[in-house]
């Protein structure tokens, strides 16, 4: 999951510190209005220590704070590194953990602010099946096992009023193939041999590198907005950052880690990983606008929830999936 800190204002990975939609008023820090002259100057209070303003300064930079989110990606990175090389059953654990947090991030928003009801039960039993079946039977025990769940919630659902029964198993389905299927695919990368884990680093380092250089191209040039509406903070110069580091990595990681890739490969992959990460990161921005809240969760300081790394990892993997199966071979 990626492990950039979060896009300082007028940054480009995501618009997680821009607020959601407008609910009693503006939310969007580029929305606040100006306050409102004070009747009476405040005191003068007392000058701050050097490294306190400096601190202060970076918080409000970021909108967020950075070390403790540096020092949580570091962490999650770690974890992720050191279980990925030495025992794949314990990647697939840390995909399923994953999974049922982020459903029930995304369930208990649902609930909070729309009033919709998608059973967590079934969906993280189903989605954590989801995943150990497409690692052990490959696609086809992902599909039945998707199958399955989606039967699950319509049955689950049934043991309550009827009232609201057909948005609640949609929205339930919805969350069973937004997370735990397409989260299903780094598990097809990982079941891949002898290269699955490279496969699965492949696709990590893709998509950090992509919102990396969407954050540092957007940061730095970014004027002209991509979608507005959506995500204030991502630009056009900041997509093209994204592209041109995706695909420089690609070529690198094809050459370099992938059994019988080749760097021309890599470009096409960087290339559509840059689009399907942008893509993820407006699909849930548009989510949690609809919600109207910040994140999905506050389980990782300076992160936000697992919902709020994930955008840009879920779509992404089902397509690096696809292309390295169509260039070096499902493995």
């Amino acid at each position: 999951m990626p492990i950039v800190p979060d896009v300082p204002a007028g940054g480009d990975l995501d618009d997680h510190d821009r607020g959601a939609a407008r609910l009693s008023g503006p939310l969007f820090r580029d929305e606040m209005p100006q306050e409102p002259m004070p009747s009476e100057p405040p005191e003068p209070s007392a000058p701050q220590p050097r490294s306190q303003r400096k601190q202060q300064r970076q918080k409000k930079q970021a909108g967020r704070d950075l070390r403790a989110a540096i020092g949580v990606g570091v962490g999650l990175g770690a974890v992720i590194v050191a279980s990925l090389f030495v025992v794949k059953a314990v990647f697939v654990g840390v995909i399923a953990v994953a999974v049922v947090v982020g459903l029930w991030e995304l369930t208990s928003r649902l609930q909070e602010r729309k009033g919709i009801k998608a059973p967590l039960v079934p969906l993280a039993v189903g989605g954590a099946a989801m995943v150990v079946a497409g690692y052990v039977r490959g696609a086809e025990g992902a599909w039945v096992a998707m199958a399955l769940t989606a039967l699950a919630v319509l049955v689950w659902r049934m043991t309550e009023p009827p009232d609201g029964y057909l948005k609640d198993v949609t929205a339930g389905v919805f969350a069973a193939f937004y997370v735990p299927f397409l989260a299903t695919f780094v598990a097809l990368m990982l079941a891949a041999e002898p290269d699955g884990p490279q496969r699965v680093l492949t696709f990590l380092v893709l998509t950090i590198v992509s919102d990396t250089g969407a954050y540092a191209v957007g940061w730095r040039f970014g004027k002209h907005k991509l979608a507005p509406r959506i995500s204030p903070g991502k630009t056009r110069e900041g997509l093209l950052g994204a592209v041109a580091f995706a695909m420089g990595a690609g070529a690198l990681c094809m050459q370099f880690l992938i059994d019988g890739g080749s760097w021309w490969q890599g470009l096409l992959l960087g290339l559509a990983v840059a689009v399907s990460a942008t893509l993820g990161d407006l699909g849930e921005s548009m989510i949690k606008r609809d919600l109207g809240i910040k994140d999905m969760g506050t389980l990782l300081p300076g992160h936000g929830g697992i919902m709020d790394r994930l955008d840009s990892l879920l779509p992404t993997a089902p397509v690096v999936w696809l292309l390295l199966v169509l260039f070096v071979g499902a493995g």
